[in-house]
């Protein structure tokens, strides 16, 4: 494809216009028996047929809703293209839903049917769609075996897909959807409660894609290979690792899952990577980890490459001569190890879901993986602003996209304009009226737009921490600062209308089981939480940390936690941001214990 961009009316008219010219180029790549096996442009778009016709002979039409509960694989894009197909709305759903969060989804969007992948999936969605008075079937691609009555009718995908063989042409009718269409309703993580449903139209997707394709023209984008492993039911996934990639023509690999993602990043060798600050935290602990093992010479290589890797993007201060010839052996010796273990193809990694620490992309930067931190809300589609390959600013999010008004409020709120701007939350008009004033949608997060236009995240309105003198505190800066120590995986803060700051802490596990195996000691987080000689390490920890921090943003005081915050566990979302909310309702009486 050509630099510019084409102006498509709907996803579905993208998506058939892309199937028609790359037909027998692979698209879709899932592991089968252990391997990779591709599907190609033109078979993805008879199976999008397929379904659709079978959605429609099911009684699906335009405006429906239809929920779709699978883990990434090339189903999950077939299932969302074909609703759309049929003029009807996805409703994504997170595979990590309780029954009752499926059944909070099924009856507040209305939804009609439902595509679910697997048995276990089904055993929570299926109570669900029994009790939802509006459901009337559930499509299961793999046997759920199931031999109970249901009020609703279950189908199999591959009877469904038969039943579409003969049918209206639906390739050519999809020019027939408005641009301004409802595409999806996405239903927020719950960050701060009970999930609300976004309502998104094709438009404000496309202008994501569109906004995306300029950002990363400088890249050279031609033969691009995503790997999808966030939730597609997220919305930074869903635009960035499913539409965006159908934008520019580009295949798509799906990950067997998180344990396994360092295995498919070297199989799959993409060349755009997509995804959220907490897994590059992660891989920074995992290759300072592994560098500690190694011997003095090696280590000493490694902080060398680092020291002048991050010169080396200070133009201002450039590499001497003798530097210079240093930091291409270097190049050769360390950074091409390292980018080999991403796959060795990486053009770009993109951050977003939440702030990432600057340090953590100079780290990377400096080990020659350029990584560009972007910014948005489920509310925009997701994406208002990134940097750009040419001018990146680590403590920046970049410049808005084209076509797309940033402000700041008189109390330093972002507000944002413009076609990606959600529709409003589905159902409920007076939540929406608060998030969208004469057009402007109202981010709830505090920020200034620097001299070269890139926006600066400076706080989360909400989250912002205000003490008992008056000081402001952003909580995720102190967080981000503790989580950089290897000793601590993850940080929650609290102080708010206190006179300082006291915190949760997760100890890192590599680190703590050691610790506990030095002194004979239970490596049972809950037991080690306990232990005076423990507690006492992590304060010098915290101590290190308290060092490079103003007086009102040191935490005088912590607990350990007694469980890793996790998905299962309610205290971080599906994109591993951290629950507060849930967080103080386990731990929000001995916090309180701290000032005591």
């Amino acid at each position: 494809m050509t630099e510019e961009s084409p102006r498509w009316d709907n996803l579905v008219a993208m998506f058939f216009e892309q199937a028609d010219r790359l037909a027998e180029k692979p698209f879709l790549w899932a592991k089968q028996n252990g391997v990779y096996e591709p599907l190609l442009w033109e078979q993805v778009a008879r199976m999008v047929t397929q379904l659709a016709r079978g959605l429609m002979a099911l009684g699906i039409g335009p405006g429906d809703r239809v929920v779709v509960v699978s883990e990434n694989r090339p189903e999950w894009l077939v299932a969302d293209m074909a609703i759309m197909a049929a003029g009807a709305i996805t409703v994504p759903a997170y595979t990590t839903n309780t029954e009752s969060d499926h059944l909070h989804i099924l009856e507040n969007s209305g939804a009609k049917g439902a595509i679910v992948s697997t048995r276990r999936l089904a055993q929570r969605l299926l109570p669900a769609a029994h009790r939802s008075a509006d459901m009337k079937f559930v499509i299961a691609i793999e046997a759920v075996g199931l031999t109970q009555h249901l009020s609703i009718d279950l189908h199999r995908w591959d009877d469904v897909m038969a039943a579409g063989e003969d049918g209206p042409d639906v390739a050519g009718q999809a020019d027939r959807w408005r641009r301004n269409g409802t595409a999806c309703i996405i239903y927020t993580s719950g960050t701060g409660g009970a999930p609300k449903g976004v309502m998104l139209h094709h438009g404000a997707l496309i202008h994501n894609c569109e906004g995306a394709r300029h950002a990363l023209t400088e890249l050279g984008l031609g033969q691009e290979i995503f790997l999808s492993f966030l939730p597609l039911s997220h919305s930074y996934e869903h635009t960035a690792g499913q539409f965006f990639p159908i934008h520019v023509g580009a295949q798509i690999y799906y990950s067997e899952g998180p344990d396994r993602l360092a295995k498919n990043m070297q199989e799959v060798q993409p060349t755009i990577m997509i995804s959220v600050p907490r897994l590059y935290e992660l891989m920074h602990a995992q290759i300072v980890n592994r560098m500690s093992k190694n011997n003095g010479a090696q280590v000493r290589l490694f902080f060398k490459t680092l020291e002048l890797g991050k010169k080396r993007f200070n133009r201002s201060r450039g590499l001497g001569l003798g530097e210079r010839i240093a930091d291409t052996f270097l190049d050769w010796m360390v950074r091409d190890k390292v980018r080999g273990r991403f796959g060795g193809r990486l053009k770009a990694m993109v951050s977003g879901g939440a702030p990432l620490n600057p340090d953590i992309a100079m780290f990377f930067t400096a080990l020659g993986l350029r990584i560009l931190q972007g910014y948005g809300l489920t509310e925009s589609a997701p994406v208002i602003a990134v940097n750009t390959p040419k001018l990146i600013k680590m403590h920046t999010v970049g410049p808005p996209f084209p076509r797309t008004e940033v402000r700041i409020a008189e109390d330093g709120e972002i507000l944002v304009r413009g076609e990606l701007v959600m529709q409003g939350y589905w159902r409920d008009p007076e939540l929406t009226s608060e998030a969208i004033k004469d057009g402007w949608l109202h981010t709830g997060d505090v920020g200034r737009i620097d001299e070269d236009g890139h926006l600066e995240i400076t706080d989360r309105k909400k989250d912002i921490i205000v003490n008992s003198g008056g000081d402001n505190i952003s909580p995720q800066r102190v967080e981000g600062m503790l989580t950089l120590e290897p000793e601590i995986a993850q940080a929650m803060v609290s102080g708010d209308r206190k006179p300082h700051l006291v915190g949760v802490l997760v100890p890192e596990t590599e680190w703590m089981s050691q610790f506990a195996s030095s002194r004979g000691l239970e490596r049972d987080l809950a037991a080690l939480s306990k232990n005076e000689d423990f507690h006492k390490t992590l304060s010098e920890v915290v101590d290190r940390v308290n060092r490079q921090l103003s007086n009102t943003e040191k935490v005088r005081r912590f607990i350990i936690a007694r469980e890793s915050f996790t998905i299962e566990n309610g205290q971080i979302t599906p994109t591993l941001k951290i629950r507060r909310h849930a967080i103080r309702a386990v731990y929000g009486a001995e916090l309180d214990q701290l000032y005591r």
